[in-house]
């Protein structure tokens, strides 16, 4: 069988975007972003749907096929907010993350079948089964990590009986539903994609997803993370595809970007990292403690003290929950660690940088053309990728 090629997504920052780690607020600490100074928060791009057209439209004319949307209260409704830019793009596929825990999944059926629609076809879905207990609460949500994943198991049956054996009927422990089904059915299934590093995670995963992400480890670690998801799939009759979330900051030269990578780091004040770290420790995400623990005991005066691998620098991190490393190198060099990773099973990338529109120009015009020359990048749509393999 022919390699396939690589997915390459961008993101939607739906709480704003800057030039700095912190002013854009993306998985920031909301007792953190609260005390942020006016000096942080100077170029503060605020989530307008304006701006956020911008960047789709930008996202859509530089070939990325799909854009990522967070999930949570300091960022804008995915759902809403994507819908409103169907009509700004044409063929921007969108990658909306939901937590299931606050929301029927009878009614996510229904949403994601008018969502197709609407937009022909450009959905794709993110579970977000949740690991910030604060967060949780934001939403009335206080069940402990174990029962959430139990409960994101029976969510995604009933979504998926109701998409394809309605009228379908279900009682579980956390769901029930009798003769479920959507008007007009679903065409095509969106495809779904999950996180988790946890034992718990990984069944739902095997059993559910289509495609697995997991954030910017280290490649040998993210090759771990793979071989332990194939063989939960196999074991249930299942082929995955594998995501990577990361960020990018690539240049005409390695010099150039590891002098903007410090830049970015001698914005941070030393409080804000703290305080976000604080918020960090507290998290009962298992991805969120070993993206932590990449970067443990290290200092940070200088931004080299916080590559991790060779090309992949944790700063982003400091401030940052959830996918806290991006690739800082020349153009080549990004290639290069981009190809490492797709060499142990990546079959997906979803990029952002800061600030969004200009980040997606320097990878799109100088490091895409490089994945086109590797030969792993510039095949048929995901679409059609993930159709062959299921």
């Amino acid at each position: 069988m022919a390699e396939r090629g690589l997915a390459l997504h961008w993101f939607l920052p739906t709480s704003g975007d800057s030039r700095g780690l912190v002013g854009a607020g993306q998985g920031v600490p909301h007792e953190v972003r609260s005390g942020l100074s006016e000096t942080v928060r100077d170029g503060f791009r605020p989530p307008s749907i304006d701006y956020l057209a911008d960047v789709a439209r930008t996202a859509e004319k530089l070939g990325f096929e799909g854009v990522l949307t967070p999930t949570g209260t300091f960022c804008e409704d995915a759902w809403l907010t994507t819908a409103a830019l169907v009509r700004e793009t044409s063929t921007l596929r969108f990658l909306v993350a939901f937590r299931p825990g606050v929301i029927n999944p009878v009614l996510a059926a229904q949403m994601a079948a008018a969502y197709q629609r609407i937009s022909d076809g450009r959905l794709m879905l993110n579970v977000v089964t949740g690991g910030e207990p604060k967060e949780q609460a934001r939403f009335g949500d206080t069940s402990p990590k174990e029962e959430r994943y139990a409960r994101t198991e029976e969510f995604l049956a009933v979504v998926r009986g109701t998409w394809s054996q309605a009228p379908f009927s279900y009682e579980g422990r956390f769901y029930s539903a009798d003769g479920a089904l959507v008007s007009g059915g679903i065409d095509p299934l969106p495809h779904i994609y999950f996180g988790g590093s946890s034992g718990p995670a990984g069944p739902v995963a095997a059993r559910h997803a289509d495609v697995y992400l997991t954030w910017g480890e280290p490649p040998a670690q993210v090759a771990e993370k793979i071989a332990w998801m194939r063989a939960l799939a196999a074991a249930e009759g299942r082929a995955l595809r594998f995501g990577l979330r990361i960020h990018t900051l690539s240049r005409d030269t390695s010099e150039a970007a590891w002098a903007h990578a410090q830049w970015l780091l001698d914005g941070l004040d030393p409080a804000t990292v703290a305080g976000a770290q604080a918020a960090m420790r507290q998290s009962e995400s298992t991805g969120q403690q070993r993206m932590s623990a990449l970067r443990s005991g290290s200092s940070y005066s200088s931004a080299h003290d916080l590559e991790v691998h060779p090309g992949l620098w944790s700063g982003v991190g400091l401030v940052r929950g959830g996918a806290g490393t991006a690739l800082v190198g020349s153009h080549d060099e990004v290639a290069d660690l981009i190809e490492e990773y797709h060499r142990v099973g990546v079959d997906e990338v979803i990029l952002s940088g800061y600030p969004h529109v200009e980040e997606a120009y320097w990878f799109a015009e100088g490091v895409m053309p490089r994945l086109r020359r590797k030969g792993i990048y510039g095949e048929a749509p995901v679409q059609a990728r993930v159709a062959a393999t299921a």
